[in-house]
Formats: C-alpha cells, sequence, structure tokens
C-alpha cells in the first residue's frame, strides 16, 4: 500500500502537559475511526511510559492478534496491577473497548482516577547523538509498505516504570488505516532484529498523547518521511511543533494530540 500524507510535526504537541485540547472523550471518538479495536489501541498509546513496557508489549501484541477475549479484562488488571490511574477520557476509551468486547464493567470502574496524565519518569537521548543500526535501516525500508504512513522517527529512553536503566529505542510512527496492525508488525521487525521488549508508538488522527510523546518527539530523530528523497544517512533532528498525520482519502487530518 502506498504511503500518505505528512509527518509527526505540527500537530499540537507543544502544549502543556494536561492541557485538554478536546471538548470531552465524546470530541476524541469523533475524530477518530475504527471501533472498539481503535479505542483500546488509542488508550494503550496514552499509557505509554506509564505501564511498564513489557505487559504494554503483550497487550498491543494480543490487540493486532485480534485475542480480544483476554484484553477485555487483561487491560483493566494490569492497570489495577499496577496502580495507574486513568484520566476521564481514557477511562472513556477502556470503557468503550471493555464494553464492546462484553468484558466486566466492574473492573472499568475498579481502576485508579488521575486528574492528568503524569509527567513521564523516563529521560531522552538528546537527538543526532545516536547512528543508524540495523533496525533502523529495517524500519526505513518496511514501514513505507505496511500502511498508510506519514513519518517514522526513532527516540532513545532511559528508565521508565519499572524498566532498567539501559537504553531502550522508541518509535514513533504518523499513520492512518489499521493502527493496531500496523503496531504488531513494527513490534514483530524490531523483536527480530534483537529488541526483546519493543517501544513502538503509532499515532493517527484523534489519538490520544501524553507529555511522554512530545518529550519523546523532541528528542527523536526522523528515519524516514513520505515525499522525501531517498539518503541512507540520517537528516538532523527536526523540532517541529508537534504531530500531523498522514491524509487518509482527501479529508485533512484531525489534530492527533489529545490530551486527557
Amino acid at each position: 500500500m502506498a504511503s500518505t500524507g505528512a509527518g509527526l510535526e505540527g500537530a499540537g504537541i507543544d502544549g502543556a502537559a494536561g492541557d485538554d485540547r478536546t471538548g470531552g472523550p465524546r470530541d476524541a471518538a469523533d475524530a477518530r475511526a475504527g471501533g472498539v479495536e481503535r479505542a483500546c489501541h488509542d488508550l494503550l498509546v496514552a499509557l505509554a511510559g506509564r505501564l511498564p513496557d513489557r505487559p504494554l508489549w503483550r497487550l498491543r501484541d494480543w490487540l493486532a492478534a485480534d485475542a480480544v477475549v483476554a484484553l477485555r479484562t487483561a487491560v483493566p488488571r494490569t492497570l489495577l496491577r499496577h496502580r495507574v490511574g486513568v484520566t476521564e477520557s481514557e477511562r472513556a476509551l477502556l470503557r468503550e473497548a471493555v464494553a464492546g468486547w462484553h468484558g466486566p464493567a466492574r473492573l472499568v470502574d475498579a481502576v485508579l482516577h488521575a486528574d492528568t496524565a503524569p509527567e513521564p519518569a523516563a529521560t531522552f537521548t538528546e537527538p543526532g547523538r545516536s547512528g543508524w543500526d540495523a533496525a533502523d535501516l529495517v524500519l526505513r525500508a518496511l514501514l513505507p509498505t505496511v500502511g498508510e504512513v506519514g513519518e517514522v522517527r526513532r527516540a532513545w529512553r532511559t528508565g521508565g516504570p519499572g524498566e532498567p536503566g539501559d537504553a531502550v529505542r522508541v518509535v514513533l510512527v504518523s499513520a492512518a488505516g489499521d493502527l493496531p496492525a500496523l503496531t504488531g508488525a513494527v513490534q514483530r521487525a524490531l523483536r527480530a532484529h534483537g529488541g526483546p521488549v519493543p517501544g513502538v508508538e503509532v499515532i493517527g488522527a484523534g489519538t490520544l498523547t501524553t507529555s511522554y510523546h512530545r518529550a519523546a518527539l523532541t528528542a527523536s530523530d526522523v528515519l524516514w518521511r513520505a515525499g522525501a528523497p531517498a539518503s541512507v544517512s540520517a537528516p538532523g533532528p527536526e523540532r517541529g511543533p508537534g504531530l500531523p498525520g498522514p491524509r487518509s482519502g482527501g479529508a485533512a487530518p484531525a489534530e492527533l494530540v489529545r490530551h486527557g
């Protein structure tokens, strides 16, 4: 499938943490498409940097595999186990997913409340400090062929909830279409190249993002962008104001950054 659209800059990711750019959960739902699976995908994106990497990766892998019977209880129970609170916007996504899969509402109600998404505990390496490796080149070659991708970026993170101090690759992808399936494909590619617990953030129109994603974007290097000339050498970091997504069809993309 041909890649489409713009890149990850310019979608308002520079806003202050907790700045709600929507009129509430209904506006966030109106800005996206994809039903119950998309609601779960957007929730898991919003939880990056708050849930430990391993359970987050597993939940995303199950979503890509359409393992909804497991997910309808695994998502809220994972939040309860790690004592991660959710904002009202995030709870609306959780409720939409669990109810859509006929899961127990009591688990949704039991999840802790958070007024805003917390600031990230992780830190990111300054962009341009790390050269490209084999996994970067694989992502550059793979992603334009597997979905409606606008841009691919990579950052390096240290620390995080329950994580050791080794550097962790974080891949940011602007895309349209089947975002859970694209997330699963990128995770599998990274695992095949030595990343046991891949960090992959696939952002679509209306996706809820947090200060974790702003920090990752600021520290990221561009691996590939639709319409850019082919080159093996990585360009210098391009620090834009946010994350514009790709265009799908003839309509302009909605703002990608939705603060819970």
